[in-house]
């Protein structure tokens, strides 16, 4: 029930911006049309009217981004749904909220996006804060995946606020990389919950001398999660650190500060990430078996074995040759950042 009144109130949101925006360009333009670049062109929309109407329409898909504090359906949708579910969930779904931020919000409302930011980065830098402590204390498998998944998304929302083109180029890294990662995790979490039939960190241990193969594949999951150099996490991290630090979107910006404020604490979900990874590993992968019933469970079959090890390749690919993907971003993501009018 929550995550349905969740998402219905975001597609109205969502609904009524849009809206907005088809009549109130309609009307100064005289040409009604939902072509982005039409809108974007005619750039006619006076700011206090986007003011009203930018909220809508960030609020609506970062919905879908779990943006704090709408984020309680994204938990509970990752543990009650099946694993190709989850992992699509994760992959693709939650990208889209990044996204339409970006490309529907800021960019046909960029007056609204430069005056209304400072709140939006308040919320996002809660949600990644939020969402890695959240983690810490839970004790299922998916929730843990789907608190850090909250914490990974809201670095998306909040680099794509920073307004600069390092930050946003880390954005969409981010995007990729929490995709591949995420898809990784429920995946052997699936494999391992299918064996075990539970969850529950406080029932499993042991799991690397029963199941060496998910183990291992879960200990690379892990490492990539918590950003270590060579796997993707690092490089987008990175770079939305580093763009965030340095942002300076407008001259003579009030606000730049605040900026580097709010990235210092985003920060800090790196120490707290690794924190509930290594926790996790630590928990079900190594010590003594508990349960003696699962001495006699088997190891990864061999399709489950290649779905791993592409995903792995992936991951791992992104992390140490970065560059051609970003090269593409970025160009792309400075034609946007200029029609927002901060470059």
């Amino acid at each position: 029930m929550k995550l349905t009144l969740m998402l219905m109130g975001g597609s109205a949101l969502l609904i009524l911006g849009l809206l907005g925006i088809y009549y109130f360009n309609g009307i100064y333009s005289g040409n009604y049309t939902f072509e982005l670049t039409a809108i974007a062109a005619n750039h006619c929309i006076p700011g206090d009217i986007q003011n009203v109407f930018f909220p809508f329409i960030f609020i609506g898909f970062g919905v879908l981004g779990a943006l704090f504090p709408f984020h309680t359906w994204s938990p509970d949708g990752h543990a009650s749904a099946p694993t190709a579910v989850s992992m699509l969930h994760a992959g693709v779904l939650m990208k889209l909220g990044g996204y339409g931020c970006f490309r529907v919000a800021m960019y046909l409302l960029p007056e609204a996006a430069q005056d209304l930011s400072w709140i939006f980065l308040i919320l996002t830098t809660i949600s990644v804060v939020y969402g890695a402590l959240s983690a810490c204390v839970q004790t299922d498998l998916k929730y843990i995946n789907a608190y850090s998944s909250v914490s990974h998304c809201g670095l998306v929302l909040f680099a794509l606020l920073m307004m600069s083109q390092t930050a946003v180029t880390g954005a969409v890294l981010q995007m990729l990389s929490h995709g591949l990662m995420t898809a990784l995790f429920f995946a052997l979490i699936g494999m391992i919950y299918g064996r075990t039939h539970t969850r529950d960190i406080r029932e499993l241990a042991g799991l690397m001398k029963i199941m060496p193969f998910l183990a291992v594949g879960y200990v690379i999951a892990g490492l990539a999660n918590l950003g270590l150099p060579g796997f993707s996490g690092f490089i987008a991290e990175m770079t939305i650190f580093v763009g965030s630090f340095g942002a300076h979107p407008m001259s003579g910006d009030p606000n730049t500060s605040f900026r580097m404020v709010a990235t210092i604490i985003a920060c800090t979900s790196i120490v707290v990430t690794a924190v509930y990874i290594l926790r996790v590993v630590g928990k079900i992968l190594y010590g003594e078996v508990e349960n003696k019933h699962f001495l006699e469970l088997t190891d990864a079959t061999w399709d489950e074995r290649v779905a791993v090890i592409c995903l792995i390749f992936c991951v791992a690919g992104l992390g140490s040759f970065p560059f051609w993907v970003s090269d593409m971003i970025s160009p792309a993501a400075g034609t946007i950042l200029q029609s927002i009018g901060v470059m």
